[in-house]
């Protein structure tokens, strides 16, 4: 068994139990404890698992159960508390929780983790709850931005909000936030692209996700810095759905693998990850070579190295976006008065087999 299929091998079997015994599973799968301890380093640096004693488990169990920091009293004695609300602990937010709690362990404060599945219902009843345990302010990645008549829920909420990854559509109330500035990173991922000697560059985009809009501005600002501007330098496809069973889904994957086929289409911005997962399994079925055919860049970079042709990424720094949102809230916790701030925090691309020369 490879390290990547061990590794999420032991990913399932902790969504699935909360938990696993590395003694255990190493016996399980068949393989050596100190093969098995290696692998939930790896799955424990990129923040997709906590580990503990003897094992590994869910980072916000972990959250929940770990031993606070002597903690910098708030008036009255008590302890400084924030909830961070987050949409998912298996994709993309493993590393914004690591950050966000390191952040909180560091000043002391008492960080309660919720994650809401993209349910906009829950993250609401989370958030009260949160407030009425205690908590003074909110770390917040919300479903949705935007409310009646303009305004958001959480403007409504009595104690400071600090939005990630996320811009308020309808911006009322100023609402700060950390994020990451993500029409760099596109451009970031035109500019090595067409540094390469690639002149048709593709946008591969599930147009369902939050940051696809961002993404798209950054590849089409990319292609106009470089002059390739014209009605036929920009090749966006659209992925729908969640999934690549989604008969539409297949068919816009092929539409692309023609493209490449054809010569239409020399180099590929993906995002997300798995995305581009797929879409290499795809390219082996039709004989086509990476990067030879076709150059890619993957957006998001939570998986991409793992890749039988690792992937180049762009990879947000998601630690940072954690640990700066914890830092603007405790200073707005601090200080109410205060400007209020937006935080952009830039990616980095982080060069691969996919797209060297």
């Amino acid at each position: 068994m490879h390290a990547e299929e061990r590794q999420q091998a032991i990913l399932r079997r902790v969504r699935e139990g909360g938990s696993i015994r590395v003694t255990d599973f190493a016996a399980e799968l068949g393989v050596s404890p100190v093969t098995m301890r290696k692998d939930v380093e790896v799955l424990a640096e990129r923040g997709l698992v906590a580990r503990v004693h003897g094992g590994a488990m869910l980072p916000e169990d972990w959250a929940e159960t770990a031993p606070a920091a002597s903690a910098v009293p708030a008036q009255g004695g008590r302890p400084r508390a924030m909830g961070l609300i987050v949409p998912s602990a298996s994709y993309y937010y493993p590393e914004v929780i690591k950050g966000a709690r390191e952040a909180a362990a560091a000043r002391g404060v008492r960080l309660t983790l919720g994650v809401s599945e993209y349910h906009g219902e829950v993250e609401q009843a989370q958030a009260r709850q949160m407030i009425e345990d205690g908590a003074e302010g909110l770390l917040l990645v919300p479903s949705e931005t935007a409310g009646a008549a303009g305004r958001a829920w959480y403007e409504e909420l009595d104690v400071p909000v600090v939005l990630i990854e996320r811009r308020p559509e309808h911006d009322v109330a100023g609402a700060e936030h950390v994020g990451t500035d993500h029409a760099y990173g596109a451009r970031l991922a035109v500019q090595h692209l067409l540094g390469m000697g690639r002149r048709r560059v593709a946008l591969l985009i599930r147009s369902s996700t939050p940051t696809s809009p961002w993404i798209r501005e950054g590849y089409s600002g990319g292609l106009r810095a470089a002059g390739l501007d014209g009605p036929d330098a920009a090749t966006v496809i659209d992925l729908p759905g969640e999934s690549p069973a989604d008969p539409d889904h297949g068919r816009r994957m092929e539409e692309f693998l023609d493209a490449v086929e054809d010569g239409r289409i020399d180099a590929a911005i993906v995002h997300p990850d798995n995305e581009a997962l797929v879409l290499l399994r795809r390219l082996r079925a039709r004989s086509l070579s990476v990067p030879g055919d076709v150059a890619l860049v993957s957006y998001d970079d939570e998986v991409a190295a793992l890749a039988d042709i690792p992937l180049s990424a762009v990879a947000p720094s998601k630690h940072e976006v954690g640990a700066a949102a914890v830092e603007l809230l405790a200073l707005r916790l601090a200080e109410p008065g205060r400007p209020r701030r937006r935080v952009a925090i830039l990616p980095e691309l982080r060069v691969r087999s996919s797209s060297t020369s």
